[in-house]
């Protein structure tokens, strides 16, 4: 069995490779290797770098076990430190990655093809994009949605927040499941050395860092958007009657606000420092604390408003709410090994053992022990 090969230079465009009159298949003829040259510009030639018609690794993450994963950038560059979790949603990375709980976070997407539906701005949970970075399998090189007004790549770009694609994410996540989440940091800068940027990585933690500061809002406002008619699913045998509910923003989402307005809640947000005292003084039918980012006792001011408002009207929480009213209660938080995070999570009633399959975006320190209750229970 004989190897041939075959060597030229293209005089053409170098995005273009092409070949004419190659010999015909024989049966010595079992293999053709083709190697093309490309002529390179006075530029490349100063540089010592080729132009190449495909994207070449350009970016690494470097976790804080030590591990270093090459990919490609798209989005924004430069470098970033986050905690990476991951996210097993099949859809909806737009919601994802407006969701003010994923601040401080690099959410890898365990969906291998993202971006294949474009963007667009009816499905924004927040005012912007809070996450660190986003890591992904195949970034799709094209858009199919008749809602898509832009691609992926450039929603990233315009925000500043990162990305990179064709890493290893099933290989990430079974790291992930194995040791626990972990410190990342992402970079496009190759004048950062490994040694650096893992040094960086294990000088920065989540826990302890208020991060509900930087995802609320400034001021009280009103909300009064209603889910549109196209999206209300259930819309049967609400009485006429309406709330005046209270909204504290931790990083709350557009959608939790905009159910409560299509139930008939007048609503209220108000920023994460608003006093107890000016809430009860509206006399609202419920308060309600919202999902936000971080660790909740690296907040104890919310805790301590949640202490004045509880027993003086209804309150309800959502994800960090939940762990504000935990806390306040006397609830102890810990830190889970790896968080709940995507839109198919199996949940048992065990009161009649049905199962839902549940949202979830519990990022770390959400369960609660109660020490002072007749019989400890653990509720999350």
């Amino acid at each position: 069995m004989s190897i041939k090969a075959m060597d030229f230079s293209l005089r053409i465009n170098p995005s273009i490779c092409f070949t004419q009159n190659l010999p015909k298949p024989s049966s010595k003829l079992r293999f053709l290797t083709v190697r093309c040259s490309l002529p390179l510009t006075s530029d490349d030639a100063a540089t010592g770098l080729a132009e190449r018609p495909w994207k070449v690794a350009d970016a690494r993450l470097v976790l804080e076990d030590g591990s270093i994963w090459k990919a490609k950038s798209f989005g924004a560059s430069g470098t970033q430190v986050g905690e990476v979790v991951f996210n097993t949603s099949l859809t909806g990375y737009q919601e994802i990655l407006t969701d003010p709980s994923y601040a401080g976070q690099f959410v890898l997407m365990t969906n291998p093809h993202i971006g294949n539906t474009g963007v667009n701005f009816d499905d924004e949970e927040s005012r912007q994009c809070f996450l660190a970075g986003l890591v992904i399998r195949s970034l799709s090189i094209s858009t199919s949605n008749w809602r898509c007004v832009e691609t992926l790549g450039d929603y990233l770009a315009e925000r500043n927040i990162m990305g990179i694609y064709d890493v290893d994410t099933r290989a990430i996540t079974r790291r992930l499941r194995q040791d626990g989440s972990l410190i990342g940091v992402l970079s496009t800068e190759q004048s950062r050395s490994d040694e650096v940027l893992l040094e960086m990585s294990r000088s920065w933690d989540i826990v302890g860092i208020d991060l509900i500061s930087g995802v609320t809002c400034n001021a009280s406002y009103e909300w009064v958007d209603k889910t549109k008619s196209d999206w209300d699913f259930n819309s049967n045998g609400r009485d006429q009657e309406t709330y005046r509910v209270v909204a504290y923003d931790f990083g709350i989402k557009h959608n939790i606000l905009r159910r409560l307005a299509s139930y008939g809640c007048k609503i209220t947000v108000v920023p994460s420092t608003w006093p107890a005292a000016e809430t009860l003084k509206v006399k609202p039918d419920g308060v309600l604390f919202s999902n936000g980012p971080g660790d909740p006792s690296a907040v104890p001011y919310a805790v301590e408003t949640v202490k004045e408002i509880l027993g003086k009207v209804p309150v309800f929480g959502i994800c960090m709410g939940h762990q504000l009213l935990g806390q306040a209660l006397g609830g102890k938080t810990f830190k889970m090994k790896f968080g709940h995070h995507g839109g198919n999570h199996p949940v048992r009633n065990l009161r009649n053992g049905r199962v839902e399959i549940s949202a979830q975006c519990l990022s770390g320190c959400h369960h609660l022990r109660f020490y002072d209750m007749a019989e400890p229970q653990l509720c999350s």
